[in-house]
């Protein structure tokens, strides 16, 4: 949905080969239209796979663009639920902040995804969200979309409130809310990108739908049967989170049991993971070599974001 601040929004279409025609806000857009996110382009979703299943040449740039949608869409499913309960849990900000982190949650991957983790020491590594939060505070700045937030209404909290959907942190050992972009009453909202609690979240919903429609496998899981019934819940541990009916058990299985099918026959393929230990092996062969234009090696470019957006993959 978009949304409207001081004049009419008019939202970008999309035609998404897994959720057809999908309308993003023009802030989203103006985002996509930075080099830093055309990066995702050249980087494979699913790594070295596509020596062993053609089709999944699939990128971050589309699965983004799908977290995206999907995170604006549970959101509004939720808003509108509670709204017409005369609850007001969610407010348009809420929207539009959870589908930029949904948008930038995959900024920081580097080539080949998940296996370029793999190439650093285990004391130099940085997971992949941190260099997207960090990589989202560099597009902000590189490209001045500041002033263009603040014209949607979005002001610094919010931009906390973004970095933190991405990934989220724990309550800490007495179980005090960690987070300063969002109070405890909107718990729910750290769920929909990143759900730390179960797993359950839009990052999945379209990387199980997307890798499933390119690897040539079933999907089972009805992520629309998911929004359809969704809906904020205070739980047994008197937090609130986003919850579905019981009914929707076998639904939730599918789920799971859809994770379990991608992991061994694609994610863990054999193949696939002997391919990923050549390239690592490439990779770890070429780590002191300057990046053209910068002084940083394939190693430093993790903590310097102009010469990490030059790594990209095949």
């Amino acid at each position: 949905m978009c949304l409207i601040y001081f004049s009419i929004v008019f939202c970008q279409v999309f035609n998404d080969s897994v959720h057809g025609h999908i309308a993003l806000h023009p802030l989203l857009v103006k985002i996509i239209d930075t080099p830093q996110f055309q990066r995702l382009r050249y980087i494979k979703q699913l790594g070295g796979a596509y020596f062993v299943y053609p089709g999944a040449t699939h990128s971050r740039f589309e699965h983004s663009l799908g977290v995206a949608y999907l995170a604006g869409e549970l959101t509004q499913a939720l808003k509108t639920k509670h709204d017409n309960e005369g609850e007001n849990l969610i407010d348009e900000k809420d929207i539009l902040c959870v589908q930029i982190a949904g948008l930038c949650h995959d900024l920081g991957h580097g080539p080949f995804s998940h296996m370029f983790e793999s190439v650093f020491p285990e004391e130099e590594k940085k997971k992949h969200e941190q260099i997207s939060i960090e990589m989202f505070d560099y597009l902000v700045e590189e490209n001045g979309l500041k002033p263009l937030m603040q014209l949607y209404g979005l002001s610094d909290p919010d931009l906390i409130f973004i970095k933190e959907l991405i990934d989220p942190k724990p309550r800490d050992k007495h179980g005090n809310w960690p987070h300063e972009g969002r109070g405890e009453d909107k718990s729910f909202l750290y769920e929909i990108v990143a759900n730390k609690t179960n797993g359950v979240d839009v990052d999945k919903f379209d990387y199980f739908a997307r890798d499933c429609h390119h690897l040539g496998m079933q999907n089972n899981f009805d992520y629309r049967r998911f929004l359809k019934f969704a809906r904020v819940c205070e739980a047994e541990d008197g937090k609130k989170h986003i919850c579905t009916r019981d009914k929707e058990v076998f639904n939730m299985y599918d789920f799971f049991y859809t994770r379990y099918c991608l992991h061994r026959r694609a994610y863990q393929h054999r193949v696939k993971t002997v391919v990923e230990i050549m390239i690592k092996d490439v990779l770890l062969k070429v780590k002191d070599i300057r990046i053209e234009g910068l002084e940083k090696t394939l190693l430093e470019s993790i903590d310097d974001m102009a010469a990490y957006i030059k790594l990209t993959g095949l």
